[in-house]
């Protein structure tokens, strides 16, 4: 679309994700074959710094008292009147734009810059948007947080008028059906173009008036059911009544003997709510088999009216579809993604599914037994889905060796030190300006490239405070893109405008720069991580993170990376604007780094006594269940988003029943109707599948490229030149095909798809459990 702004957060509930980098190049050592080991060099005085930036407590932020300027460097943002004035600014450069662009066929020489004014107009309203996306989910201060979201929505609705403006289309149509045109277009331009092409095409802009208002209407009936839907899907839900005697035997000793005192001294039922911690401990220690299944019940069972709000948006987004021409809303979803049809998505998850069956049937037998012991039964009993957790308890994620404990400053160590040698670039902290951050707990980093200089900055804003949003994410605020050949001079201007355009033109002035032994003028990329560590003090110390943490700074942080190496020349397919089904690689396959000693002792500024471990990571068997769910809940989305949801008497329950009942492991439990809890439907239909997807591929090539020898500068740099540097420029089947040497996936075809099905997915951690 003309400004895309779906989901530029790539929020995660915290969950297992790591990844790490190093420091030596492998070419000047000779060290480029596989079975080489590539040597670690002792930490840089940049890699000190970061200890000290996050471990030590500030006492408040340190700010550079030379030098004065607003949110980001940006010196004319520094109240929240000046924003509004900032994106009243945009909206009219936007339209003058505009008419430039709509303008272009009455001079030939304008309709070979039609593409890069598109791009330039699209990052024109996503650099203000993007940055009131932060703002209104990070800022403190509820004026800021006002006018960003009063800028956001005024922005959007433009945003939305331009994706379906029929001159805009007309022109482009124009511009793709010129063959000098297309010829003189790079890889990068014509992608670009072809973006810009789909998204017209999906909204509904060669339909008549009158079916085009039908397009709009259905549009937001989806927008408005969607949101209803997921506030619903996490609200809480009535309390479960448990007898004092159904909690006889609890092996928590914990809260289960606070619960068991309390219902001997109160001889009440006690009121449990589904998703509280008393839930999850009941879950997981009670060997009554009724308390753990009144409490799954209550968890799972949804209202009429719940259950009806899914089926009207799965009914609008059926139809939508139906009117711009395709039989099913997959279909029309996934025509631009790598699987490209419903039919592949089904071959990937049929074969993958058929892998991931054969070891959950084994972990499930002995789940079988563990209560035939249990029960004291002859027969092997049926496990039903309120045992899994009693016969098989979570694990939480682990180190594959021993660690000392890691502190928040040691892990961006790691991390710095990991990309010098992958990629030869590394952090570096700098002081901030007064009021160029939101809050004083925001550290800032260069990220700096060994030949260009610095290529992108990174704004960490890592510790919980009160008002600010749980989890962890990743902000795109602003894409790279090439600016010299903007051709400013040719946008249209209306006399007397001159200042009221101003705070737009010192705005993009402010993000151009020029990079070391490159030629042009370049916007370069800025990211935010959001995360909710427990910051540091003078009495705790340093802040020591959990496995789990690590793994999601590292999982973000690939994002990050993702964005700084993606620097192309077009905004629409720089760093992480891909495929839906692409874009999780760069920082799954982070993950996969932390189960190397070699890269663990990069947090350590000795680290021999790590890389010499051996890794004694034991295995959970139980994820393959939850592996074998999630593959489920795939297949369920892509159910839901077929044409079957249009046949008279549809219904979703009854869908999930059959579904859990022909191709699950544990039976759909009577009366349950958990689709609806299943929020990833709105923000993810039709693309569910892509996690899967994804940290398939990213197994893949950990296996194949990284490790042997995972700090080895050579395959980092092939990694760069045929993945990252792209963005989302090249068709990422050749990306994938060139990086593994394997010319039978460039097709992307069926065949393509059921390869990667066959793929062994190690590593992973479910995103969460249903």
């Amino acid at each position: 679309m003309i400004a895309r702004i779906a989901e530029n957060a790539f929020k995660k509930i915290s969950r297992s994700v790591p990844k790490f980098r190093g420091d030596f190049h492998a070419h000047e050592l000779g060290l480029v074959r596989r079975t080489a080991s590539t040597l670690v060099r002792p930490p840089s005085s940049d890699d000190a710094e970061l200890v000290s930036l996050f471990d030590q407590p500030q006492t408040g932020q340190k700010a550079s008292p030379l030098f004065v300027t607003g949110i980001f460097q940006h010196p004319q943002l520094t109240t929240p009147a000046a924003f509004s004035a900032l994106a009243d600014s945009t909206l009219v450069r936007a339209q003058l734009l505009t008419e430039r662009i709509l303008r272009a066929r009455e001079s030939r020489s304008e309709l070979f810059k039609v593409i890069k004014n598109l791009d330039r107009l699209s990052d024109l309203l996503c650099g203000v948007i993007d940055l009131a996306e932060l703002l209104r989910n990070a800022h403190p201060d509820a004026q800021w947080v006002d006018c960003a979201t009063e800028s956001y929505e005024k922005l959007c609705e433009f945003m939305n008028v331009l994706n379906t403006h029929v001159g805009l289309y007309e022109v482009l149509h124009t511009v793709l059906h010129d063959p000098e045109i297309v010829k003189s277009l790079s890889q990068e331009a014509l992608q670009t173009a072809l973006i810009f092409w789909h998204d017209f095409e999906k909204s509904a802009i060669k339909l008549a008036p009158e079916q085009r208002e039908r397009f709009v209407s259905l549009s937001s009936e989806i927008l408005s059911v969607g949101h209803e839907f997921v506030t619903e899907a996490s609200a809480p839900r009535p309390p479960v009544k448990i007898k004092p005697s159904e909690l006889e035997g609890l092996k928590d000793r914990g809260m289960g003997a606070r619960l068991q005192r309390q219902a001997f001294f109160t001889q009440k039922d006690l009121l449990v709510y589904p998703g509280s911690h008393q839930a999850y401990m009941i879950m997981r220690a009670a060997p009554d088999e009724e308390p753990r299944r009144k409490v799954y019940m209550a968890g799972h069972t949804s209202s009429a009216e719940q259950i009806d709000r899914l089926e009207r948006l799965l009914h609008a987004r059926a139809q939508l579809s139906r009117l711009v021409g395709w039989d099913s809303y997959a279909g029309m979803t996934l025509s631009d993604k790598m699987a490209k049809t419903p039919e592949n998505v089904n071959h990937f998850l049929g074969t993958f599914l058929d892998r991931t069956t054969l070891v959950a049937r084994k972990a499930l037998h002995t789940l079988s037994l563990r209560k035939q012991a249990h029960l004291k039964s002859p027969n092997l009993p049926i496990i039903q889905a309120w045992d899994r957790d009693y016969y098989c308890p979570p694990e939480a994620p682990a180190p594959p060796v021993p660690l000392p404990p890691l502190s928040l400053g040691r892990v961006f160590m790691g991390l710095s030190r990991l990309f010098k040698h992958l990629y030869g670039i590394t952090l570096r902290p700098v002081d901030v300006a007064s009021s160029e951050v939101w809050h004083s707990d925001v550290h800032k980093l260069e990220v700096v490239d060994e030949d260009r200089g610095v290529v992108g900055w990174i704004y960490a804003d890592l510790f919980a405070r009160s008002g600010k949003s749980r989890g962890a994410a990743h902000y795109t605020v602003r894409c790279s893109r090439r600016t010299d050949d903007d051709d400013e001079a040719g946008d249209l201007r209306i006399p007397g405008t001159d200042e009221f355009v101003g705070p737009s033109i010192e705005f993009e002035a402010t993000k151009r720069h020029r990079l070391r032994g490159e030629h042009g003028e370049f916007q370069l990329p800025l990211v935010v991580l959001l995360c909710d560590f427990v910051p540091p003090s003078v009495a705790r110390g340093p802040t020591i993170l959990e496995w789990y943490e690590v793994q999601t700074l590292f999982h973000e942080m690939g994002h990050a990376m993702h964005s700084m190496i993606g620097r192309t020349e077009y905004h629409n397919v720089s760093g992480t604007r891909c495929a839906t089904d692409f874009v999780e690689l760069p920082s799954i396959l982070m993950e996969h780094f932390l189960n190397s000693p070699k890269v663990l002792s990069l947090f350590d500024t000795d680290g021999s006594s790590i890389i010499n471990q051996t890794g004694n990571h034991h295995e959970d068997p139980c994820r393959y269940i939850d592996t074998h769910n999630h593959i489920l809940l795939s297949l369920l989305d892509q159910v839901y988003h077929s044409p079957s949801v249009l046949e008279p008497g549809f219904d979703s329950t009854t869908a999930l029943a059959n579904l859990y009942n022909t191709r699950g492991l544990i039976p759909h439990a009577p009366g349950t109707s958990f689709q609806t809890q299943f929020g990833h439907l709105f923000g993810y239909g039709a693309t569910y599948y892509s996690y899967h997807f994804d940290r398939a591929i990213a197994s893949h090539v950990w296996r194949k490229i990284f490790s042997a020898d995972p700090l080895n500068r050579e395959l980092g740099d092939k990694y760069k030149q045929e993945v990252l540097r792209y963005g989302g420029g090249r068709d990422p089947w050749l990306m994938l095909s060139a990086l593994l040497d394997a010319p039978e996936l460039e097709v992307g075809d069926a065949e393509a798809m059921r390869e990667v099905g066959r793929w062994r997915m190690e590593d992973g951690v479910v995103p969460e459990r249903h």
